[in-house]
């Protein structure tokens, strides 16, 4: 079983991958959702650093500085990352992430950790990517610290959703901003791995569910 399949398998034993029927922040009704704030236990922040730093490993195992995870939820997934990559590797990145509130006392700043300095290679860890809001934030937030360069943004699912276009946010993003996307895995890759395969006794995905998940790619999934 590869990394990208134990994920998957991973992901629905932590809660964090569902089935059923759900509401997008965009208001679209999707049969899946991914909600990576059932993270909960130490166990599962440790494999899930682990999946982050195989990925990262495997797709740049050079040219980054410094990992950022944008507040609030890729906090623990590039500190987790970070750790994971030292753990496993021996590569030891520094880390940061930012403030939502800027503090005017104490050491005062946007960002928390590693202090980006001019010409860094920054990578940035995040959950799933729908509208691309936080990671465009992330960039602007980024010109106002230091001259970087946003080499590559991690994702655990790509939803291969369209965004503002016909084309997937993560396309937008890497024709926008020039930024290397890499997913641990995509929701093609769940949908065939998951498909009549029994997780614990149960499957998540038979031939109606993956015909609801097909028919919402068919809507909303991303042109080339």
């Amino acid at each position: 079983m590869t990394y990208q399949e134990e994920f998957i398998e991973f992901m629905v034993r932590s809660g964090v991958l569902t089935f059923g029927d759900f509401v997008t922040k965009s208001g679209r009704r999707t049969p899946y959702f991914v909600n990576t704030g059932n993270y909960k236990t130490g166990e599962q922040i440790s494999r899930l650093g682990d999946y982050y730093a195989k990925c990262i490993q495997e797709n740049m195992p050079e040219g980054i500085d410094a990992l950022f995870g944008p507040a609030y939820k890729g906090i623990p997934l590039a500190v987790s990352a970070a750790g994971a990559l030292y753990r496993l590797y021996g590569r030891n990145l520094p880390y940061c992430f930012n403030r939502k509130e800027v503090k005017d006392h104490g050491e005062g700043g946007g960002m928390v950790g590693y202090a980006p300095k001019d010409g860094d290679r920054i990578a940035i860890v995040e959950d799933v990517v729908t509208a691309g809001t936080a990671v465009r934030e992330s960039i602007a937030l980024f010109r106002q610290v230091a001259d970087v360069r946003i080499e590559a943004l991690f994702v655990s699912v790509d939803r291969m959703e369209r965004g503002t276009g016909v084309a997937t946010t993560l396309d937008e993003l890497r024709r926008e901003h020039g930024i290397r996307v890499f997913p641990i895995v995509t929701v093609r890759q769940v949908i065939a791995f998951l498909h009549n395969r029994p997780v614990d006794g149960r499957v998540l995905i038979d031939d109606g569910m993956k015909g609801r998940m097909e028919e919402y790619l068919a809507e909303y999934g991303g042109k080339e």
